[in-house]
C-alpha cells in the first residue's frame, strides 16, 4: 500500500484535546471509534478482511485519526508475525481491533486473545471483527494484566495459556504498563525460546523503562531490534517499534 495523504488537521487537534478522555476511558470522546465501525460496515462487503483494513486506514487518514499501529508500522508487525508463525497470540491493547486483524490476516491459523480495559472499545472491535469474518479466531478479554491477577487467571483458565504456549505478544496499550505486563507474562512462564514480543509507540508517547530493560538484557534474555518509524498516520513525528525475540 502506498503513502496516503496526511490526516485532516482538525482530527489531530481533536486527538490532542481528547487525550485526557482517552487515558481515562480508552476513547477520544468524540465518537470516532464507533464511527469507524460504522464506516467499515457501510463501505466494505462482509468477509472482506483486506477491505476492512483499507477502510480503517482510509477513515484514519481522511476523517479522524485513530491510535492503532497504522498501515506503515503495521507492515513491521506483519513481518514479525510471519517470523513467529504463531499458534497462540496475546495482544495487549485492542482499541478498534485493527492490529488483531493484521495478525489474523498474516497468521490465518492463529488463535488471538486481545486484552482491552475499555468495554466500549471491545464492542467496537468485535463489530469490526465480525464484519471482517474473523470473530471466530479472535477473543477480546476486558481487563488488564495489572488487575491483581484476574485477567491473567482468565487467560490461563479459559483461553489455554500455559507454560511455553505463547508464540507472539503484541503490546500497544498504556505505555507505563509495558514493562510490568511483560514481567507478568514472564512470571507465568507463557513464553518459550523463540517467542517474539512486538511493542509499538516506544518512542512516542514512549516506554523508556521497557526500552531500558530490553537493552540491559540484550543477548542474554532477549535479542531486540529497534525499528525506526513514525507515529501512525503521519510522517513528521518519529517513533520506535521494538521487536524482541525471547532467548530464555
Amino acid at each position: 500500500m502506498g503513502d496516503r495523504k496526511q490526516p485532516v488537521m482538525w482530527s489531530w487537534a481533536r486527538l490532542l484535546v481528547g487525550m485526557p478522555s482517552f487515558v481515562r476511558t480508552g476513547q477520544i470522546g468524540d465518537g470516532r471509534e464507533a464511527a469507524c465501525a460504522a464506516h467499515v460496515e457501510a463501505n466494505v462487503a462482509p468477509g472482506d478482511l483486506d477491505g476492512v483494513l483499507d477502510a480503517i486506514d482510509a477513515f484514519a487518514y481522511e476523517k479522524a485519526t485513530l491510535v492503532n499501529i497504522g498501515d506503515s508500522k503495521g507492515r513491521l508487525l506483519d513481518a514479525a508475525v510471519t517470523r513467529a508463525a504463531p499458534g497462540l497470540v496475546l495482544e495487549l491493547g485492542t482499541y478498534c481491533g485493527y492490529s488483531a486483524l493484521r495478525i489474523a490476516r498474516q497468521a490465518p491459523s492463529a488463535r488471538i486473545c486481545s486484552v482491552e480495559f475499555s468495554a466500549a472499545n471491545a464492542e467496537v472491535a468485535q463489530r469490526i471483527w465480525r464484519h471482517a469474518g474473523v470473530a471466530d479466531r479472535i477473543s477480546c478479554i476486558v481487563g488488564t494484566l495489572g488487575d491483581g491477577g484476574v485477567t491473567l487467571d482468565t487467560l490461563a483458565d479459559h483461553h489455554g495459556f500455559t507454560d511455553g504456549s505463547v508464540d507472539l505478544v503484541f503490546i500497544d496499550h498504556d505505555k507505563r504498563a509495558y514493562l510490568s505486563d511483560l514481567r507478568s507474562i514472564l512470571q507465568r512462564r507463557w513464553l518459550h525460546r523463540g517467542s517474539i514480543v512486538v511493542a509499538d509507540n516506544v518512542g512516542i508517547p514512549g516506554a523508556p523503562a521497557y526500552r531500558a530493560y530490553l537493552r540491559g538484557n540484550q543477548g542474554r534474555l532477549w535479542d531486540t531490534v529497534e525499528h525506526r518509524a513514525h507515529v501512525e498516520y503521519q510522517s513528521l513525528l518519529p517513533d520506535l517499534v521494538l521487536e524482541s525475540e525471547y532467548l530464555g
